[in-house]
């Protein structure tokens, strides 16, 4: 999805809520650009709309009103580092509780994942040589479906952040939020827009061209090598991976050119979320339960 449908929607629902600018307003229009998040579809006529040059130049007013009232005390943590005193673990729930959180084993699960990366790759042979649209594969570029932790931070109305902001939501309607804290020192990498992503990717490359062409294509037009990091050497330099609001923004669903002959995408990675690559987290105390609230302003609410 283009940069540009995502302020488009953030400040559509603002700017009809009667209060543009207010921290609620602005976060209720992010939601709805999280949940219109897609990596694997062709851009509809919206996105075509919001993506030509006389959508942006309508836009860049707002996109500076926004910008300002980012810099407001309520709304900084769009554009600040990780918050290592308010990380909340996420668990939605279901049927069914879940035990602790699995803080530990990182570097296995890291390794894990690495090595489906490779027998996805060995596989491709069976896949398709042009691009079709029948055809679809893996569209994420963050260790997905690997178990290693991933955390937001915890806000004054929300038990965690990711309780709204989870790409790919599947109607959830209870979730468990443990508060963790990161080892003293922990090295966390800094994603804050499209140039930091880059700068990941091509120092940890990880050609994963088999596996999303198909997709990324139909979303971006780029018909070349495709890249993400490899998780399990950026974890011998760096504990974490952080993508704040504003790197979300600038940088997920489009092509980011890595060198002169592959690009990059930052794709099913929800804002604020903290990926932990090695085992630098410990309970910092007691959880909290949560239910979906559709009256509530971000539709989550406390339980109990």
């Amino acid at each position: 999805m283009r940069s540009s449908k995502k302020l488009g929607e953030c400040v559509r629902i603002a700017d009809v809520s009667g209060t543009p600018f207010d921290d609620i307003a602005l976060l209720t229009g992010l939601i709805a650009a999280v949940g219109s998040a897609e990596y694997w579809a062709e851009p509809g006529s919206e996105d075509r709309g919001f993506a030509g040059g006389a959508a942006r130049e309508a836009l860049r007013p707002v996109a500076e009103a926004v910008v300002l009232a980012a810099g407001s005390p309520d709304m900084r943590w769009w554009t600040a580092p990780v918050d290592r005193g308010g990380q909340r673990y996420t668990q939605f729930l279901g049927r069914h509780g879940l035990t602790e959180p699995p803080l530990s084993g990182a570097a296995e699960l890291a390794g894990a994942w690495l090595a489906d990366a490779r027998v996805d790759k060995r596989s491709a042979p069976g896949r398709p040589e042009e691009d079709s649209l029948l055809y679809g594969g893996q569209w994420w570029s963050g260790p997905a479906l690997s178990r290693v932790p991933v955390t937001t931070r915890a806000l004054p109305a929300l038990g965690a952040a990711r309780l709204a902001l989870a790409e790919g939501g599947f109607g959830w309607r209870s979730a468990r939020c443990w508060p963790v804290v990161p080892q003293d020192g922990a090295r966390v990498y800094e994603v804050r827009d499209p140039g930091s992503w880059a700068e990941l990717v091509s120092r940890y490359p990880l050609d994963v061209s088999e596996s999303r062409r198909h997709d990324w294509r139909r979303v971006t037009g780029w018909a070349g090598r495709w890249l993400i990091p490899d998780y399990a050497a950026v974890a011998a330099d760096w504990d974490a991976v952080h993508v704040c609001v504003a790197g979300y923004l600038t940088t997920a669903g489009i092509a980011i050119p890595v060198g002169d002959s592959a690009s990059t995408m930052l794709a099913g990675w929800d804002p604020d979320a903290t990926w932990w690559l090695t085992d630098v987290l410990s309970l910092a105390g007691v959880p909290q339960d949560w239910r979906a609230d559709q009256q509530a302003p971000l539709g989550w609410t406390q339980a109990g």
